[in-house]
């Protein structure tokens, strides 16, 4: 089996495995992410924070960029296009976003552009990761072009039900600098 087709049978298992998660499962993982999250240095320092809109199952990114505002951080959302580019647009709301692309609220095309060397951290979606912080991402490879070559403190958010042994892993797939779950922070 080919790489491509081991990371969609991958992506299925995973999808299965998020659905039958308890919410009160969902719920303790979303508050502890919360808490480590918000305790990192890496966060307290970080000026523009780039944070992605979480929907379903996904860890709860809400209540972080909440925080993040309430610090006086400028905190931006991908905004994506068509062809698989992404920008990091600036809100000083979450009331600002809107259903995009992918129906994912996104922050208007209109909002402010912050360019990626301008970002001290980013947050970065995942159906799971593994513990060397690869990723399994939804397959369009937006975060991996746009993740290319940045210097930011990358951070990636898992709920430990979910983590994986090892993810495949393609020359163009780029892991985050740092993985959080409900229980731990692991800088790698």
């Amino acid at each position: 089996m080919d790489i491509k087709a081991l990371k969609t049978e991958l992506r299925n298992q995973i999808k299965e495995e998020t659905a039958a998660l308890p919410e009160d499962y969902i719920s303790d993982s979303d508050n502890g992410l919360l808490l480590l999250v918000t305790s990192m240095k890496e966060f307290s320092a970080a000026g523009n924070i780039m944070i992605y809109y979480s929907v379903e199952k996904e860890p709860d990114t809400h209540n972080i960029a909440e925080a993040a505002l309430h610090a006086g951080k400028t905190v931006a959302f991908p905004f994506c296009r068509r062809g698989g580019t992404m920008q990091a647009r600036v809100v000083s709301d979450l009331g600002e976003l809107a259903p995009s692309l992918l129906s994912i609220p996104a922050p208007p095309e209109t909002a402010p552009l912050i360019e990626p060397d301008e970002l001290d951290l980013i947050i970065v979606p995942a159906l799971a990761y593994d513990r060397y912080g690869c990723r399994i991402g939804y397959g369009g490879g937006y975060y991996d072009r746009y993740l290319c070559g940045i210097q930011a403190f990358t951070v990636g958010l898992a709920r430990e039900r979910l983590m994986k042994e090892t993810v495949p892993r393609e020359p163009h797939d780029i892991a985050v600098k740092c993985l959080v779950t409900e229980n731990e922070i692991m800088r790698l």
